[in-house]
């Protein structure tokens, strides 16, 4: 049979299907490496009990974007839209109920529904009466009771916000007198954005005192949204007294979001060591996944690879072949790609070295190409070449491939692609 009888029908239904015009581009591993306080690519889950952990994780999860996107909505002034979603995670009933009844409060009071919002905080207080948002919720219900009134606070958020302006300043030139005020202001009835504020000021300082007090909201002295704010600081002041900080509090710390932050701040500080330490001991699934991700951002290849020689489990491996991906282990996920003897670890570092296209992963990709019988692996690096728009290294394998099926697959591939070694290898088969 002539070769054109079985590529052409390939070619023609490929062309169907997806126009050329439609493929993204390839994507570049430097795209998935943020510098500075990233948004990392997602670690796969990792689960003792799949079913059970699988649905509180989709649950937290849920609540957690929730939360987010209607912080953010709040911060842009759009309160209607913020209550809606609020609406929404109230309803799940979840660890963030307590926090989204505060900001649907707040968000009614900006928007003058001061009956409605002076409703939610009796809710809330009702309900939660242990909760950490009880003394913001006080604060609030004060502040909306005397709008109301028409009353005029004198210590209204602007004046607070000028306050804080002036505070800055006597933070330079006297710190001594500012840090009781400051710390006032963290405990007292202002605002949340003015109390973050307060604590941005603080995190300016390198008086001693100063760090003694946002230590304190990081211990949980405050709401749990500025506890959050303050273990970034510390992680952001660096140094390592703020480590050991970071470290007391991860271990008195039973809450996954004080925990997870923590991580990210001990990446953010430099602290490979306590990453490193949590990746192996960590028995929350999803911390220990955050801590290997937090060491590919940090480019820990001596870590990881460690990690990948001891640990067992397939998935955590897969997680550990992300994090070489992400901190650009190019030559560690060689090694393992032609050497790995599980099929779906193998495949998994075939496909991330797809994904970085660097020097040196060609010739890696199609050494294992031509070296390995399995059909399987062979598409994964069919696939690895395709996700770095790499027509010649396609071309390579289609011009040596008998396999009719494998061949079929690489000129799918290759029809899909702008590219000019693609077009002639294409031209040369139509002849």
């Amino acid at each position: 049979m002539d070769t054109r009888d079985l590529i052409l029908p390939t070619l023609f239904a490929a062309a169907l299907a997806v126009p050329a015009a439609a493929q993204p581009p390839a994507p570049s591993a430097r795209a998935f490496v943020t510098p500075a306080l990233p948004a990392v690519p997602a670690v796969p889950a990792i689960h003792a009990f799949p079913a059970i952990g699988a649905w509180r994780e989709a649950a937290d999860d849920r609540s957690d974007d929730l939360y987010d996107r209607a912080r953010d909505l709040i911060e842009q002034g759009k309160f209607d839209r913020a209550v809606s979603d609020l609406d929404r995670l109230i309803a799940l009933k979840s660890k963030r109920t307590d926090a989204a009844m505060y900001w649907k409060a707040y968000s009614l009071s900006k928007l003058g529904q001061r009956a409605d919002a002076l409703t939610q905080l009796a809710d809330l207080i009702k309900q939660f009466a242990d909760s950490r948002w009880i003394r913001d919720a006080r604060a609030l219900e004060v502040e909306v009771r005397q709008a109301s009134g028409q009353a005029v606070s004198p210590a209204s958020q602007d004046d607070e916000e000028l306050k804080l302006m002036a505070l800055r300043g006597i933070m330079q030139s006297d710190p001594e007198q500012a840090l009781p005020v400051l710390e006032k202001m963290l405990t007292g009835a202002n605002s949340p954005k003015v109390k973050d504020r307060a604590l941005f000021v603080l995190s300016q300082s390198h008086s001693a005192r100063a760090r003694e007090i946002i230590a304190g909201v990081a211990k949980g002295s405050a709401n749990p949204d500025l506890q959050l704010r303050a273990i970034r600081y510390i992680g952001i002041m660096g140094g390592q007294d703020n480590r050991q900080i970071l470290a007391d509090v991860y271990k008195g710390s039973s809450d996954a979001a004080v925990k997870r932050s923590i991580l990210r701040s001990f990446m953010t500080s430099g602290d490979k060591e306590r990453l490193f330490a949590a990746a192996r001991s960590e028995t929350d699934a999803t911390l220990r996944g955050e801590a290997i991700r937090q060491l590919g951002v940090m480019h820990a290849s001596s870590e990881l690879s460690q990690l990948y020689q001891s640990e067992t489990s397939v998935e955590i491996r897969k997680s550990i072949l992300q994090s070489m991906f992400v901190g650009g282990d190019g030559d560690k996920l060689i090694e393992l790609a032609k050497s790995e003897k599980d099929p779906e670890l193998r495949k998994t570092a075939i496909r991330n070295l797809g994904l970085m296209k660097r020097a040196g992963t060609t010739e890696a990709l199609t050494g294992i190409y031509g070296s390995d019988a399995s059909v399987d692996v062979k598409k994964a690096v069919i696939n690895a070449l395709f996700l770095q728009n790499n027509a010649a290294g396609l071309v390579t394998l289609a011009k040596a491939e008998k396999n009719v099926e494998l061949k079929k697959d690489i000129v799918s591939k290759l029809s899909n692609m702008k590219s000019k070694e693609a077009t002639d290898y294409l031209m040369e088969l139509l002849k």
